[in-house]
């Protein structure tokens, strides 16, 4: 028989049978009226799980491709910016503005640390900035911050909030107009549970000004072009059409489970990979609380090589987690937990943790890791 695949990579993520589907039926005519009436109904939908009632422009490309937008219509060469930084993202933010000529100012922090309001209310104060970057999950260290408190003080400072949102939309709480955020970008391919290939961004009347004056090169990721298209319910370039027919599916399907319900159904899974993690003896990488609910970072025992946890993980199980970035190359793996998962996902994985560990000639005792992530999820969902 062949091999069952899991996919525990915090993106791509499994994408549901009928969203599948969808991808899979007949292409239609990016330019005929049963499009337009998709891209209507999936810019509604992507309005409701980003909670704005802003512009929302949707993009053929990756999340790097959206963030990248958001610079290009956002920035002016010289101009300077704060990027806050506490992982491989943050740091991929500030490299990208710095390419096209921007002054680009770090609140850094070491991988792993949470960013604080009030580091950043004092950086601003020392060195106000136009534009401020946020990364809300850092999917290289499971860091979900604390972007509301962020975004106050950056809006305080007279700054526009860019915010990285890729795996963290539709996961946990965002609330992109309450919370005063310009843009929020993300992809398709991680909570929304949706194949890789299309990414948003979304616009506040503030950002729209800024466009207006922006001076950085720009063409494809144009937001003005968008704009235009859209009063015409189209798209200035050819979209990946079978993707947004699945993105429509994955957004009916996350609305119909209910905002609330996903976030506390993603809060369980993480605590239940947690409290597994550290029944198995394991170090937490990643923040021991309910935010920590997109993906989980485990440190491995001094026995056991990282790379070699996910490479038997893969060969003998069928079970893709993601590694370590970087320096924490051989000591970290991370689970995620965002989209289409339930309980039972976690507990495979965990189980095939312990077993490969054990191999390795780490200390494991097997089974209590699954016994405590069932423990620890019917405590969460009957809370």
């Amino acid at each position: 028989m062949p091999a069952k695949k899991y996919l525990f990579t915090p993106g791509p993520t499994p994408v549901p049978p009928e969203v599948l589907a969808a991808a899979a039926a007949p292409v239609i005519h990016h330019r005929g009226p049963d499009f337009k009436e998709l891209l209507t109904r999936v810019l509604g939908r992507l309005k409701a799980v980003c909670r704005t009632e802003h512009d929302v422009l949707l993009f053929t490309a990756s999340g790097t491709g959206a963030f990248e937008s958001a610079l290009v219509n956002l920035l002016s060469p010289g101009e300077h910016l704060l990027a806050v930084t506490a992982g491989e993202f943050g740091e991929r933010w500030a490299a990208l503005a710095t390419a096209y000529g921007c002054e680009v100012d770090t609140l850094a922090y070491a991988w792993g640390e949470t960013p604080s309001a009030a580091d950043l209310e004092r950086r601003l104060s020392d060195a106000p900035a136009q534009t401020v970057l946020l990364v809300h999950s850092e999917t290289s260290t499971g860091v979900v911050a604390d972007v509301e408190s962020l975004a106050r003080v950056a809006r305080d400072a007279g700054a526009l909030v860019v915010v990285d949102a890729v795996s963290s939309l539709g996961a946990v709480p965002l609330e992109s107009d309450a919370w005063g955020i310009d843009v929020v970008v993300a992809g398709t391919q991680k909570a929304l549970m949706a194949p890789p290939g299309l990414a948003l961004a979304t616009v506040s009347p503030a950002a729209w000004e800024r466009c207006e004056r922006a001076s950085l090169p720009r063409f494809y990721f144009d937001w003005r072009r968008y704009r235009r298209a859209l009063e015409n319910l189209s798209t200035p370039f050819t979209p990946a059409v079978s993707t947004v027919a699945a993105l429509d599916v994955a957004l009916g399907l996350l609305l119909d489970e209910g905002l609330e319900a996903a976030f506390a159904r993603h809060a369980a899974l993480g605590r239940a990979c947690r409290e597994g993690a550290k029944a198995m003896g394991l170090e937490l990488f990643s923040p021991d609380e309910e935010r920590s609910a997109v993906v989980t970072a485990i440190l491995t025992p001094e026995e056991a090589d990282a790379r070699e946890l996910t490479l038997a993980l893969r060969q003998r199980f069928g079970i893709t987690v993601a590694g370590g970035h970087g320096d924490l190359a051989s000591r970290l793996f991370r689970i995620g937990h965002i989209g289409w998962y339930d309980v039972f996902d976690i507990t495979t994985a965990l189980a095939a943790v312990e077993l490969v560990l054990s191999d390795l000639g780490a200390p494991i005792e097997r089974g209590v890791a699954v016994t405590r992530a069932l423990e620890a999820y019917a405590e969460h969902v009957t809370s």
